[in-house]
This record gives C-alpha cells, sequence and structure tokens, in this order.
C-alpha cells in the first residue's frame, strides 16, 4: 500500500530541531525537504547532515516553496508568531515546539492566524506524546485509578544549552515557562481538558544563576481546577546530574508514578561515550545514557500524529488553542508571583472555542 508523503520544511537548525529530525526518522511518509537557518552556513551543515535538499535564509522564502506542505516550527520563543505570521500567510500546515508564545497575548493572535489561513495546527507539546505519559493516560481512561485527585510534577536539570533562553525579556520568561508549559499541559492531559483551570499560585527566584539572567531559575506552581482538585509543579534550572522529568499521579483507587529520563543503562566510565542524553551534566564517571531518546521524550509520537492528521485532513489532539490555554494559566502564575496571592486564570472563550 503507497503512503502518502507529507513535505516538511524545517525552520530551524538547532537543539530541539535535531530532536525533530530523529523524532521523524521513522514516521512513514514524513520527508523534510527544505531548512531554515539564519545563517547560510549552519543552513547548509544542518542539511548535510540530514540530508535535506535545499536550505534557505529567510523564512519567506522557505514558505514559498510549493513543495513545503507542513512547516515544523523550532525556534526560539521570540520567533514564533513572527514565523506562524510567514506560514499561515503562505497557507501552510504548521506545527510549532513549546512554549507556544511568549504569553497569552501572542498565542492568541497565532490562533487568529490560523483560523483565518483555515491551516492545520499542531502544538508540539512532548510530554504528552512520550509513551510512558500516554500509557499512564490510558490507565486513567481505563478507572484503574479511580478519579484523579491531584497530580505533581518536576521539570529539571542544570540549565538551558543556548543563550536566548537566559534572556527572560526575549524569552517570555525563565524556568517557569520553559520547563512548567510542559507540566501545566501534563496536568490537563491527565484530568482531563474539560476540567477548567480556575486559578494558579506561584513563587519563583534566581537563586544560583544571577549574573546569566534575570529570570526565575526556580519555580513553583500550585494550580486549581474548578472543583478544587490541583496540580503541583517543581521547575529548576539548578538541577545538577542530568534531567529530570516525573509526573505522580494520586487517584481515589491508585497512583501513576511516570520517569521519562530513567533509563535501564547505567555505566560508569574514564572516557567520554560521546552523546548521552540531553542535559547530561558529565560525561564521565557514573553515566546514565538513554536509548532512543526522541521516542522517550515524545517526537516520534507527536510528529507521527502531526502527520497523521495532516493526511487525513483532522485537526490534532494538541493544537494551538492548547498551547494558548498553556500561556494563559503561565501569565496568571507570573502575575501571582509578584503580588503574592491565588491569580484567576483568564481564558478568552473566543479564542479557546473550538466550534
Amino acid at each position: 500500500m503507497n503512503r502518502r508523503v507529507v513535505h516538511i520544511g524545517m525552520l530551524g537548525s538547532g537543539f530541539v530541531a535535531d530532536f525533530y529530525m530523529d523524532g521523524m526518522r521513522d514516521v512513514p511518509g514524513a520527508e523534510v525537504v527544505a531548512n531554515y537557518s539564519r545563517s547560510e552556513e549552519r543552513a547548509n551543515e544542518f542539511g548535510r547532515r540530514y540530508g535535506v535538499p535545499r536550505q534557505y535564509t529567510t523564512m519567506e522564502e522557505l514558505c514559498a516553496d510549493r513543495d513545503v506542505e507542513l512547516v515544523v516550527i523550532g525556534l526560539p520563543n521570540h520567533l514564533h508568531l513572527p514565523a506562524v505570521r510567514v506560514a499561515a500567510e503562505a497557507r501552510k500546515a504548521i506545527v510549532c515546539t513549546k512554549p507556544l508564545a511568549r504569553n497569552g497575548q501572542e498565542a492568541a493572535e497565532m490562533v487568529k492566524l490560523v483560523r483565518e489561513a483555515g491551516v492545520m495546527h499542531g502544538y508540539a507539546e512532548t510530554e504528552v506524546f512520550s509513551p510512558d505519559v500516554m500509557r499512564a493516560r490510558q490507565m486513567i481512561e481505563s478507572g484503574a485509578i479511580g478519579k484523579v485527585l491531584t497530580v505533581r510534577a518536576r521539570e529539571a536539570h542544570s540549565g538551558p544549552h543556548a543563550p536566548h533562553f537566559w534572556d527572560a525579556e526575549t524569552a517570555g520568561g525563565g524556568a517557569l515557562l520553559d520547563m512548567g508549559c510542559h507540566t501545566v499541559e501534563a496536568a490537563r492531559y491527565f484530568f482531563g481538558k474539560e476540567n477548567r483551570i480556575k486559578d494558579v499560585f506561584a513563587w519563583g527566584a534566581t537563586m544560583v544563576h544571577k549574573e546569566r539572567t534575570t529570570g526565575e531559575d526556580n519555580a513553583v506552581l500550585l494550580l486549581r481546577l474548578e472543583d478544587g482538585r490541583t496540580s503541583l509543579t517543581e521547575a529548576s534550572w539548578t538541577a545538577k546530574g542530568g534531567m529530570e522529568l516525573r509526573n505522580e499521579v494520586y487517584g481515589t483507587m491508585g497512583r501513576i508514578v511516570t520517569d521519562t529520563s530513567s533509563t535501564r543503562i547505567r555505566a560508569f566510565i574514564q572516557q567520554p561515550a560521546g552523546y548521552l542524553m540531553e542535559k547530561a551534566d558529565a560525561d564521565v564517571g557514573w553515566v546514565f545514557p538513554i536509548p532512543d531518546e526522541a521516542r522517550v521524550y515524545g517526537y516520534h509520537e507527536e510528529m507521527r500524529h502531526f502527520v497523521d492528521c495532516f493526511v487525513k485532513g483532522e485537526q490534532p489532539r494538541e493544537d494551538f488553542v492548547d498551547g494558548y490555554i498553556v500561556n494563559s494559566v503561565l501569565d496568571a502564575a507570573y502575575k501571582s508571583m509578584k503580588s503574592g496571592h491565588w491569580e484567576p486564570v483568564n481564558i478568552d472563550s473566543k479564542v479557546a472555542d473550538r466550534a
């Protein structure tokens, strides 16, 4: 049976773009035919590494390529809205990395752009496409742990890999925006998206990286649903020893724990063995490499889902509306950091309504 091939344009040539390319490696019918970087040298190097036939140094040129059907945005936060504007104007289907935007206002504009263009839009929140997390959701749906009561999550590492993350003004925030966007959407996934988040209470501080950022490098977020159930997030850029990606879901009849960054491989080495895992802080001594990392984190499953949705003409289960809601929750969290009080989550029904 011949499968429809979807021609993809990759915006970006950095760390997350590498993960998307790795994630698409085993996705049937996905073919990256063009890539973009502002640097011609980086664009060409990326193309050579992955066998991409055409390179561009402007987003407009890539989106004008008639062969490109779906654009994947793997760019810094401040470029998400401009990229969506260009891709939507060219009537390309769009998949955007997390967070969707720097704030709810930008996210709402992105929802408006894709709706007006009438194009498919996918929010690439890897956490809810991780095989571990999807299995946990299946167990919840089966009734295995009864009604979900509380969720606790921790996302942590020793700090971002790229300079743009450390510029809080340009990025839109610090560790809470960077890491908390994962846990907020995971909470919605576990509780069920029909359960609206009412308000949030948050704390954040720059505890270690004062010379590198004005943004928070540690944060705690407590979100509360309208029925009183809660989710607790810990986000950190100061945790040594590699990535921490954990969820604890407690129900009336049981609990589920996922630890996406755990691995069944451990080794003691005295010579470096190359790349081990994202944010690994050591390359000798005891090390814990993660095989097939892109699949473990959710890149493979999300890209397979987005490509399948494009072929079938369906809207993905994670779209820009989800990204808008996450941004709105985090907007309230940053307001709470300043006020020291619970702050309501304000969702514009005109943006959030998919009808």
